[in-house]
């Protein structure tokens, strides 16, 4: 099982109650507030849009990289970033500066509420994160229950029309898919977001095909391929609420309960 890599970079093995954060991803701006650190925030990316709160917060950080200069110039206790997501060369030269950096790579989904505890720590009371933390992992539970014998169900999750992106088994979110039971047909990709075909679609046979709320009406593409595709002659085209599914937050549960019940629908078809 891959352990979860939460990376504190910090000469100090104990932490402390901050009072200046900059979280610069989404995901990691959700997560600072669910654990109790939204009052101390004072920046954070583009598209930090949850709670309502995170909209009024400074933006240092996008698509295209971080503003350095501003960075320092705010004197963060606690920058978050997203490991892989964020410029390393920038990220090390804030290490260098001797910013505390908590860098986020959640590999499973467990691992979301091990990061609530482990940002609890930098809040004035750990007590906030620990409930979220404990919450999680209980609905967590109830779903891995109720679904852990149903029948797999073979799907392809459409990230992007042009080029046509999806993910491997690895790659975030499929551990949300693998929790109700679906059954990713580029699993086994070498590549963790590999570029696909139509055809390479229709060879695997997916009996469900999703895509995302920001894509608009990507899924259209699928309707000419009735006659060879499962998913398209059932009507198994569905749409899924892309914040839940690809930020690692405590809203991915809103994303397994969705996931979980377009897999149950599609079980209860004549197989």
């Amino acid at each position: 099982m891959l352990a979860f890599c939460f990376l504190l970079l910090s000469a100090a093995t104990a932490t402390a109650a901050v009072e200046r954060v900059i979280s610069l991803s989404p995901h990691t701006t959700e997560l600072a507030y669910a654990a109790g650190l939204g009052d101390k925030l004072v920046a954070a990316s583009d598209y930090s849009d949850y709670p309502e709160a995170a909209k009024a917060l400074e933006r240092v950080a996008n698509y295209r990289g971080i503003k350095l200069e501003r960075i320092v110039a705010l004197q963060p206790d606690l920058i978050l970033a997203w490991q892989g997501g964020n410029p390393s060369r920038e990220m090390e030269r804030l290490e260098q500066l001797g910013f505390t950096v908590f860098y986020s790579n959640p590999k499973t989904l467990t691992d979301i509420a091990t990061s609530l505890e482990a940002l609890g720590k930098y809040a004035d009371s750990p007590q906030q994160a620990n409930a979220a933390a404990t919450d999680f992992r209980q609905q967590l539970n109830a779903l891995q229950q109720s679904h852990q014998t149903q029948r797999p169900v073979k799907y392809f999750y459409q990230l992007s029309d042009a080029p046509m992106i999806t993910l491997s088994g690895e790659s975030w979110p499929s551990q949300v898919f693998a929790l109700c039971g679906g059954q990713n047909v580029f699993a086994d990709s070498p590549a963790a977001y590999p570029q696909v075909s139509e055809e390479q679609v229709i060879i695997r046979q997916p009996e469900v095909i999703f895509g995302t709320n920001h894509a608009g009406s990507q899924l259209a593409r699928w309707n000419k391929w009735q006659q060879q595709l499962p998913a398209v002659a059932r009507g198994n085209l569905f749409f899924l609420t892309s914040d839940w599914l690809n930020r690692p937050t405590p809203r991915t549960l809103k994303a397994a309960q969705e996931v979980c019940h377009y897999l149950d629908k599609v079980r209860q078809q004549p197989h």
